[in-house]
This record gives structure tokens, C-alpha cells and sequence, in this order.
């Protein structure tokens, strides 16, 4: 692959890690549905005509056989286009090892140096769609930043959905959205795939707010670059270790909030998603005779494009066939 960044490029790659996270669901085994989508999303990789690198990944070397920060992928030969990546072959572990809704495989991809290498700690986020992007402030107490997004979609308060990972230390901040009068969906896990949701009209989402990781965080930028949302985020370190983290990625200012442009600066940013198990954005795969059935969100940035991509693997003796 030459010259630029295709989406319909990746769906393959996506494909591939869901199929196989979707065989072990159900199974109560997190680790091995994480290994086997690794694995999967690697080997299809590394055929592909790319010089890549791995900048959010599954921790760092000593974590292989995981995705490890820095990884190299694809053919990396002479001329070959030069590709970051951010991957989550398995946003959910927990999720589909209890069967649980929307797990699902994740990759954004960008020319080299347009995505930001966090440090695997957590952020403190918030993340809206186009339609109120530019009217909160990760900073504003939580009652101003409800009302302004219910002003933006011209709505009670009343009527918003905000999503947020049940969590200890959200307590307080569920408290406040109850106080403000919004509705809440608690989530477990996969605070990724909600993220993208508040970004599409229809899924009844309109927020996400809370502390979540930094990695995931960056994956969310790239997919609100294409979607024209938005999510601001600020690293925070919760253990030693994690202020460890940050000293080694020479990070001082510790209040600093990070807008979707800083985490996912590129110009050529792409974004792929398949459904493991189904959720509100997308259905899981389905499996039938000798064959399966994907569905598939890929974005393009540069060529403004948003795919639903639809594909039925027909088995050993018959290809894919996609509907797009």
C-alpha cells in the first residue's frame, strides 16, 4: 500500500480479531479472548505492503506477546508508506469473556507522528458528539457542562443520556449528573465503544464522562477526529507507578487538558472498528454452518468518509462478500 491511508484497507485487520474474540466468548477467560485477538490482528497485519509502528499498544516490550508500544508491523520494506498505529484488539476483555455487550476490536491508524504515545495511566475525559462540540469544558462543574450540551441539542436536561463506568471512584461524579436531573447508563467495561456512540445520532447516548485509560483516549480522538466530535482529556496518576509512567514520558504539567487535535494530530487518520459481541453501535459476529457475519465501522479523515460495512465470510471454498 502506497501513497495514502485507506480505510476499507483495515477492515480486514479488525475483522479478524473480532472473529477470533468472538469464538471464546462466553468462555470466563479475559487472557485468552485478549491472545487470541492479538495474535490475529498481528498476523494480518504483518502481511500488509506498510512500514508500522505500534504507539498505543498492550505496554511495552516485556508485555509481548501482546501489540507492545513499538512493535513493528507489516512488510517494512523500501518505499512502503510509513503508518502509526493505535490498536485494542480487544476493547472488553471482561466483556466477552462474560457475553457481555459491546466488546469489540479496535484500530486508528495515521501517518507517522499524527497520534499522541500516551502513557498507559488513566484520564480523566470528557467526550461529546458534533453537535455539541466547542460547548463544554472538562474543567466547568459538572450541572454547566449538562446544561450546555442540552442547550446544544436543544433539550432538557432531563433528556440527556450520559454514560459513565461504574466505578468507586465516580461516586461523586455520579452523584452530580443525578443532581442535575440526567439520566445515567452505567458501564462495566468498554467505555471506547460508548465514546464513538455519543458521536452517532441515534444511539441515544449524548456523553461520556470520567476517568478511563489514556491509551483508549487517544483511539477515542481518532475516531472524534473523523466524526467531528470532541473529548478532552487530562492525565491522571492514580498509583507511584503510574507517576513513574509519566516522569519517563517527560510529562510535567500534570493539569495540562488535552483536546482531540493534540491526542490525534494527524492529517491522514483513519479508524476501524469491528463488533465482537453487539452493542449499541454495532452487531457482534455471528457465526453460521461454515461461515460468519462481521459488521464493521471504518472512518476516513482525509476522505471524509464513514462506512458501515457489513461482510459474510462465506467459509473455506467462497471469499468475503461486503455491503456497504
Amino acid at each position: 500500500m502506497t501513497g495514502e491511508l485507506r480505510d476499507h484497507d483495515f477492515v480486514a485487520v479488525t475483522e479478524a480479531a473480532a472473529v477470533a474474540a468472538a469464538q471464546t466468548m462466553g468462555y470466563g477467560d479475559r487472557h485468552h479472548s485478549d491472545h487470541v485477538a492479538v495474535e490475529a490482528m498481528r498476523g494480518v497485519l504483518a502481511e500488509m505492503e506498510i512500514d508500522g509502528r505500534v504507539v498505543i499498544g498492550e505496554g511495552e516490550r516485556d508485555r509481548a506477546p501482546m501489540l507492545y508500544v513499538g512493535e513493528k508491523v507489516g512488510r517494512g520494506a523500501p518505499g512502503d508508506l510509513q503508518v502509526d498505529f493505535a490498536v485494542d484488539p480487544l476493547e472488553g476483555t471482561n466483556l466477552c469473556a462474560t457475553g457481555a455487550s459491546d466488546a469489540m476490536a479496535v484500530l486508528a491508524a495515521s501517518e507517522r507522528g499524527g497520534l499522541l504515545h500516551a502513557p498507559d495511566i488513566y484520564m480523566d475525559k470528557i467526550v461529546v458528539g458534533p453537535t455539541a462540540r466547542g460547548k463544554v469544558d472538562l474543567d466547568a462543574p459538572v450541572e454547566d457542562n449538562l446544561k450546555a450540551i442540552a442547550g446544544a441539542f436543544d433539550c432538557a436536561v432531563s433528556d440527556l443520556t450520559v454514560v459513565v463506568l461504574d466505578r468507586d471512584r465516580h461516586r461523586d461524579l455520579i452523584d452530580d449528573i443525578r443532581t442535575a436531573g440526567a439520566r445515567i447508563k452505567l458501564i462495566g467495561d468498554g467505555d471506547l465503544s460508548t465514546a464513538i456512540a455519543a458521536a452517532v445520532r441515534g444511539t441515544g447516548i449524548h456523553a461520556v464522562i470520567g476517568a478511563g485509560g489514556a491509551p483508549e483516549g487517544v483511539i477515542t480522538a481518532a475516531a472524534m477526529r473523523c466524526l467531528g466530535g470532541e473529548i478532552q482529556g487530562r492525565l491522571s496518576a492514580l498509583s507511584d507507578e503510574q507517576r513513574r509512567r509519566l516522569a519517563e514520558f517527560d510529562i510535567e504539567d500534570s493539569d495540562r487538558i488535552y483536546r482531540t487535535e493534540e491526542l490525534a494530530p494527524g492529517e491522514d487518520i483513519l479508524f476501524c472498528c469491528t463488533g465482537v459481541t453487539g452493542g449499541d453501535l454495532l452487531r457482534g459476529v455471528r457465526f453460521f454452518g461454515d461461515g460468519f457475519r462481521t459488521s464493521t465501522l471504518t472512518m476516513s479523515l482525509k476522505e471524509g468518509v464513514i462506512r458501515f460495512v457489513e461482510t459474510i465470510h462465506r467459509g473455506e471454498d467462497g471469499g468475503p462478500v461486503y455491503f456497504y
